[in-house]
């Protein structure tokens, strides 16, 4: 399994991880803001997460970290 960190005080919520993602980990938030005024990227299911890095690898702002 592997070990998803975010600042989130830095997600500008564009979305990109969450679309690239090939096992639906990751979600924008819906119930959370953070400072920049967005709906940060959460892990819904992490769980399926298969450790590809292809979440971080597509952040323009480099806030993922994917762990194994």
């Amino acid at each position: 399994m592997a070990n998803l960190k975010f600042l989130t005080d830095k997600c500008k919520g564009c979305g990109l991880c969450v679309e690239v993602c090939p096992k639906k980990v990751l979600a924008l938030a819906t119930d959370k803001i953070n400072l920049k005024g967005h709906h940060p990227v959460e892990a819904v299911n992490p769980d399926s997460c298969i450790a590809c890095a292809f979440c971080a690898t597509m952040c323009p702002d480099c806030i993922i970290t994917v762990e194994r």
